[in-house]
């Protein structure tokens, strides 16, 4: 549910105490490891919410940072509660670790800008439209297999209609509207998707049209997450065929954060986005 701290948020949430934690206590992730017999990757990677904490590393790491008996079982109780299995992770037989993160962050987010240069957001994608992108990026796999990921972004939608929806601002490369996916009729169904999408209140949809020239995101797209309690810092998500990158310093969000206003300000109106994406689908017609 929207609002509510899902697992992936808890597990950010308990990395960054920890982090602070090991900080205050003036040790290095190395020093950590060799007190703990562990690698400092381990740790690093325990703080970067990568992997699924044990309690009973919790408890051995409050332990060693000398936290307070009632604050050690917070911590404990916070690392039971991540460990609990979000409904992404029923698709793990088609989607890796680093993007089952992303669904769980997405799943838990209050909000998203994105910017997309080659195709529809996921989000925001028909069925049909989803197909046919699926088919043409996993070159290799079985029917079955790209029916499973088709299935996945399908249940991922259903954010968009909780309570509160999750609020959307996507910035699409005029080239988006003009790509013709999977033939005429899924395009235009799709654009008209679209245009109905954007005339949510919680979905803002802006086009960049290319006589606008260079712009901030020339070097590709990104999303930008949002979480509902300020102490959950945003996340850029960069997405790539052989690997997933996220960005969470303050240095790297402000970075992306301010290319995204940017585009904003060179970007189609959102009332002239409608009527451009209204007229790409008549002209499929």
């Amino acid at each position: 549910m929207a609002g509510v701290p899902g697992p992936t948020v808890r597990s950010r949430r308990l990395g960054a105490e920890l982090r602070r934690l090991r900080e205050a206590a003036g040790m290095t992730l190395d020093d950590v490891g060799a007190r703990l017999e562990w690698s400092g990757s381990k740790v690093s990677r325990i703080e970067t919410a990568r992997v699924a904490v044990r309690p009973r590393d919790v408890a051995d790491l409050s332990d060693l940072y000398g936290v307070k008996p009632e604050r050690r079982d917070e911590l404990i109780a916070l690392a039971r509660a991540s460990r609990q299995q979000g409904w992404w992770q029923q698709y793990s037989d088609v989607k890796d670790e680093a993007f089952q993160a992303y669904v769980g962050l997405e799943a838990e987010a209050a909000r998203i800008r994105w910017y997309t240069a080659e195709l529809v957001p996921g989000l925001l994608q028909t069925e049909a439209y989803a197909q046919e992108v699926v088919r043409a990026i996993l070159t290799e796999g079985s029917p079955e297999r790209a029916r499973r990921v088709v299935e996945l972004r399908m249940a991922r939608q259903r954010r968009l209609h909780e309570e509160p929806p999750l609020k959307v601002w996507a910035v699409l490369n005029e080239a988006v509207l003009r790509c013709t996916v999977g033939g005429p009729e899924v395009m235009r169904e799709q654009l008209q998707h679209l245009g109905a999408l954007a005339r949510r209140p919680s979905i803002t949809l802006q086009v960049l049209q290319p006589a606008g020239g260079a712009h901030a995101a020339m070097d590709g797209s990104f999303t930008v997450l949002q979480f509902p309690e300020p102490g959950d810092p945003d996340v850029v998500y960069l997405q790539h065929r052989t690997g997933d990158i996220y960005l969470e310093t303050a240095e790297h969000i402000a970075v992306y954060n301010l290319a995204f206003d940017h585009l904003l300000a060179r970007a189609a109106t959102p009332d002239q986005s409608i009527r451009l994406i209204e007229e790409a689908a008549e002209a499929l017609a």
